[in-house]
């Protein structure tokens, strides 16, 4: 008789299993069915492109550390209060106090470390489910952004970030462009269009790469290389996977999750600071579900609700399908609130290919 851990697996299996399968195939039919219906829309010209990969970065920034956070085995349903409550400190700091933007930004970062470093050790320490720490985490962080909102300026929205942000070196590497001389050069040849009116005639469409997109793929390369090719990405896998079963082989199960989560806030704290230097203001609303795309991205991107399983490119190809969905839709002119139906759906379908795939691994029936 065959040691099973010896039999051989055919290829098609090995590919059946991979958590990218089902990011991949929907990210080919996503670009297929939009290319048809609005190829010639303007959505697969510069600025279209532009559009639609500033959309899928800002969900890739936060997927990314709901990937790492679920194949650990846990949930962060604060992630987008944070993302607005870390928008509101910013602007308070360096507006409504003078702070610096590179201090107010700084601080930022410090205390959404901070607060997941609290969730973490809340989830550890009590044996609550994530589930739960978390979304008490997601009332309190809203409701504290208003009222800090409120009693500092006394409005939900603080504007002037913009102004205060002017030359800040900080402030740039959150909010500006690269490669500006490559674009003007690309259109001096004719190859993306120029403006040819008002102030900026003669320049591109497209100025640069926002550095929004710059730090996604950042996070996506650095995740990625953090879970396939370094012992702390075992660790990943195995807390997530076997937490008990990790621990007796020296995993430090605690330590992990605590990081992850620290991650998580991390991640929101990016996301943040770009949307804050991209509009100029700071909203006690921003960020509103938008931890719940975070986690659809991961599971269309292939990782187990139920820990263990997943890959950073797949949750970056479910941010790409978003952002391309969203945008296709209003190229095409279909309703927008059709992108609610679509996440939905979307969701459903991956959540039973994934139980599939659960199923194929081990052996369930």
């Amino acid at each position: 008789m065959t040691d099973e851990r010896l039999r051989e697996v055919s290829r098609l299996r090995r590919a059946m299993i991979r958590p990218e399968l089902g990011a991949i195939a929907g990210t080919i039919l996503v670009f297929v069915f939009f290319l048809m219906i609005a190829g010639d829309s303007g959505m697969f010209g510069p600025k279209g492109i532009q559009n639609w990969t500033v959309v899928s970065a800002q969900f890739a920034i936060i997927a990314v550390g709901a990937c790492l956070l679920m194949i650990a085995g846990e949930f962060d349903l604060s992630v987008g209060s944070m993302i607005g409550f870390a928008g509101v400190v910013i602007a308070i700091l360096s507006v409504q106090w003078g702070w610096p933007v590179w201090a107010s930004i700084i601080v930022a970062f410090a205390i959404c470390l901070a607060l997941g470093f609290v969730n973490g050790v809340l989830v550890i320490k009590t044996g609550l489910p994530s589930f739960i720490v978390t979304l008490a985490f997601l009332y309190i962080l809203r409701g504290l952004t208003i009222w800090l909102s409120i009693l500092t300026t006394r409005q939900t929205i603080i504007g002037g970030v913009k102004d205060v942000a002017e030359g800040d070196p900080l402030a740039w590497a959150f909010g500006g462009v690269i490669l500006k001389p490559v674009f003007q050069w690309l259109a001096d040849i004719g190859l993306i269009d120029t403006f040819t009116r008002g102030t900026r005639a003669g320049q591109p469409v497209v100025e640069g790469v926002p550095m929004l997109v710059v730090w996604a793929l950042a996070l996506i390369v650095f995740g990625h290389f953090l879970l396939t090719k370094t012992k702390f990405g075992n660790w990943i896998f195995a807390a997530g996977g076997d937490k008990q079963a990790a621990r007796y082989v020296g995993v430090p199960v605690d330590r992990v999750k605590i990081l992850m989560f620290m991650f998580t806030a991390f991640c929101a704290c990016v996301f943040a600071t770009c949307q804050v230097m991209e509009f100029g203001s700071a909203a006690a609303d921003r960020g509103l579900l938008k931890e719940f795309e975070a986690i659809i991205c991961v599971v269309i991107g292939g990782a187990l609700l139920t820990g263990g399983y997943g890959s950073v490119i797949g949750a970056a190809l479910g941010a790409l399908i978003f952002g391309v969905v969203q945008q296709g839709l209003f190229f095409s002119g279909a309703e927008s609130s059709l992108f609610r139906v679509f996440l939905g759906t979307i969701l459903i379908l991956a959540v039973i290919l994934n139980t599939y795939i659960r199923r194929m691994i081990t052996g369930e029936r």
